[in-house]
């Protein structure tokens, strides 16, 4: 038993390994293309404070915070789709389709609605406000679901049919404020709800990084609790588990990483619908090691959606959510075609 034990780790590690040094590529390639392409020696060279004040500025002031952003939201809307995926034992469940992100993008949508005024002359705090505003609307919609999902308890494939159901209420609230909306709001408000890393700036970064930072360890914390829900309610209740306390809090972690990505990013759809599901062919289906990993696969999904937005019709930019929809739809379908 130990020595394909030890295999699996090896393979882990490898796997960890490999993503990582995908990661700091993507990473040098997305500093280097663009509007105004920058050579790699040269973004080294930026790197290390020995570049001309037009490459800092633009590497600095533009690239590095989108980057950084679109690294933050992959991984924590991946980790967000392993939670609702473990905690509903439904491959299907993601934040987009259960309406946690149209509750968060609404909540937002208000904000701009109802303070476009002060967005836009408080820029710095607004990057502040607008994920707690985006937690509210995630929070209330995760609360509406799980109300009307509840029934003797909370039935997994209930959960999921009241989120589409949500979501479709959610999504018809948002069109409403939206047609109400003045012609460049609108424009911002459907970019955004596209799915775009809108406004990407060190305020935005540093809004959502405690978010990331917080609670994806402690999501790696819970892993034990989501391996447990998967073998169903009643072997986790026989095994000493406090099932609706467990999945409460799980749904609690879910949210505000989805409703604070949904406020850096948007509504980014199928990232994490796919991320888990690619994640588990690689790596099984224990949560120690498909959540680290899911972290970075989203990550890197993000990132590279980034950069063939930006670069693909240049100067003009594909919202990245279109981009992974497009970069995901393909696996999604080969995985339908392959379940039987």
């Amino acid at each position: 038993m130990a020595k394909p034990q030890a295999i699996k780790q090896k393979r882990y590690v490898s796997i960890l390994i490999l993503l990582i040094a995908l990661l700091i590529m993507m990473f040098f390639i997305s500093l280097s293309t663009g509007v105004i392409p920058i050579s790699p020696s040269d973004v080294v060279k930026t790197l290390f404070n020995f570049g001309t004040e037009k490459q800092e500025l633009v590497l600095f002031e533009f690239r590095l915070p989108g980057i950084i952003l679109a690294l933050l939201i992959g991984a924590g809307l991946a980790v967000s789709g392993v939670i609702l995926q473990g905690v509903t034992q439904n491959d299907l469940a993601d934040p987009g389709i259960l309406g946690i992100n149209t509750g968060a993008g609404l909540a937002v949508v208000l904000f701009i609605y109802f303070f476009q005024d002060t967005l836009s002359m408080t820029s710095s705090i607004s990057a502040f406000i607008m994920p707690i505003f985006a937690l509210i609307g995630a929070v209330f919609a995760a609360f509406l679901i799980y109300t009307l999902a509840w029934k003797n308890g909370v039935n997994p494939i209930r959960l999921i049919l009241v989120g589409i159901g949500v979501n479709a209420g959610f999504s018809a609230a948002l069109i409403i404020f939206q047609l109400k909306m003045d012609p460049q709001d609108f424009r911002q408000a459907t970019v955004w709800l596209a799915g775009d890393i809108w406004s990407a700036n060190w305020n935005f970064v540093l809004a959502l990084l405690p978010w990331i930072l917080f609670l994806i360890p402690y999501t790696l914390h819970k892993a034990h609790g989501l391996n447990v829900l998967n073998l169903g309610d009643d072997v986790a209740a026989g095994l000493g588990s406090k099932v609706e306390h467990e999945r409460r809090l799980l749904l609690i972690l879910a949210v505000a990483l989805a409703g604070a990505c949904v406020a850096a990013g948007g509504g980014i759809a199928f990232l994490g619908l796919v991320v888990p599901h690619i994640t588990r062919r690689i790596v099984g289906p224990t949560h120690q090691r498909i959540i680290p990993i899911s972290t970075l696969i989203g990550a890197l999904l993000l990132m590279m959606a980034d950069v063939i937005g930006k670069n693909v019709l240049a100067p003009t930019e594909i919202p990245v959510g279109i981009v992974v929809a497009i970069l995901s739809t393909p696996y999604f379908v080969y995985l339908l075609m392959k379940t039987k």
